[in-house]
């Protein structure tokens, strides 16, 4: 049973930037797909980044350009790169990992954009 855990959420001002990081308990070489999702008060849980074994990336438009997923195979680590950011960003974000058979979700990381 993989684990990951998030971390590098906290106050911003807009405009600013975040590196959220989400190690794994495990090889990161055995998730067919990772990514980012992100959940605010009220809405629904959105996808805001995601990354497939053939490294091929996923941006919905209301992160595309601002936002950018990488992963370290070395550290079993995913990273978000997270630019630009405004309130419409705040939310808890949480890492996802998938083989195909089984799926992995973090704890969440929150994010406020705010003065």
């Amino acid at each position: 049973q993989a684990r990951l855990v998030e971390s590098g959420g906290g106050l911003v001002q807009p405009g600013g930037s975040l590196r959220l990081s989400c190690v794994a308990s495990e090889s990161i070489a055995d998730f067919y797909v990772m990514g980012w999702y992100r959940q605010a008060p009220g809405k629904d849980r959105e996808l805001v980044a995601q990354i497939g074994s053939d490294e091929n990336k996923f941006y919905p438009p209301p992160v595309k350009g601002r936002f950018t997923i990488s992963r370290d195979y070395a550290l079993n680590t995913l990273f978000l790169d997270a630019n630009n950011l405004s309130s419409e960003d705040t939310a808890i974000y949480l890492c996802f990992a998938s083989t195909g058979k089984m799926a992995y979700w973090g704890q969440g990381t929150q994010v406020t954009v705010s003065f």
